[in-house]
């Protein structure tokens, strides 16, 4: 098998943040947009951006910029498909998506997916944390999905162009579909797939970001005494 392309989502609109670009917004002195590149890279075989509008502001990243093909912002699915034909004209057979304003998601987060989709009719996977006090379990109401963070092959790229033009949105209805297998991950000691929504959310981003470094900090100057 060969390893996955990465895509990082960043079409939309970021509304409840004011709108602009919530990637370049920094944590700790860096951009999510690089926090999220230094964590996905070293995971996938090559790696591009999803964002609309001029792909210039996005110089910095030094990433191949995907523009979706759907009109109307019509959600993740959209820059899916636009990672799925980008992928498709490199050779590769599958993707994998992380959103661009999730600044801690798992560095293990490929591997895992790949092994959720073992087995299944297609290379097509989600990622799931266990809601409050559930077991790290899967199905039923005890999982949350995260499906901005999924395996998706290229070879159903054409089904998913199909399903947009017919007005599905929402990615839950079309990976249920096809079979979708979940990949769990632990929820403590918070949410690694926590995504910053709102100014708040940026707020508490950069606390956490500031926890990691102290306790970075504390583990070398622990080691070296």
């Amino acid at each position: 098998m060969k390893q996955p392309l990465g895509v990082i989502l960043a079409g939309g609109l970021a509304t409840r943040m004011g709108g602009g670009d919530k990637t370049l917004l920094t944590v700790a002195g860096q951009s999510l947009l690089s926090r999220v590149i230094d964590r996905i890279e070293p995971q996938v075989a090559g790696l591009a951006l999803n964002a609309n509008g001029d792909g210039a502001r996005f110089a910095d990243a030094c990433l191949p910029v995907l523009p979706d093909t759907v009109d109307g912002f019509a959600g993740p699915l959209a820059g899916v498909l636009a990672g799925l034909d980008w992928a498709a004209a490199q050779g590769a057979d599958s993707i994998v998506t992380v959103a661009g304003d999730t600044p801690f998601f798992p560095c293990d987060l490929v591997p895992r997916l790949l092994l959720a989709a073992e087995g299944r009719a297609h290379l097509l996977a989600l990622a799931a944390t266990p809601r409050d006090g559930d077991a790290l379990k899967s199905g039923g109401r005890g999982v949350n999905r995260h499906p901005t963070f999924g395996l998706w092959p290229v070879a159903l790229r054409d089904d998913l162009r199909a399903a947009l033009g017919d007005g599905l949105r929402k990615v839950v209805a079309w990976t249920d579909l096809h079979g979708a297998g979940e990949a769990l991950f632990p929820a403590t000691p918070f949410d690694p797939f926590f995504n910053v929504n709102t100014p708040d959310d940026l707020a508490l981003a950069k606390a956490l970001a500031r926890a990691q470094i102290g306790a970075q900090i504390g583990a070398l100057s622990g080691g070296t005494a």
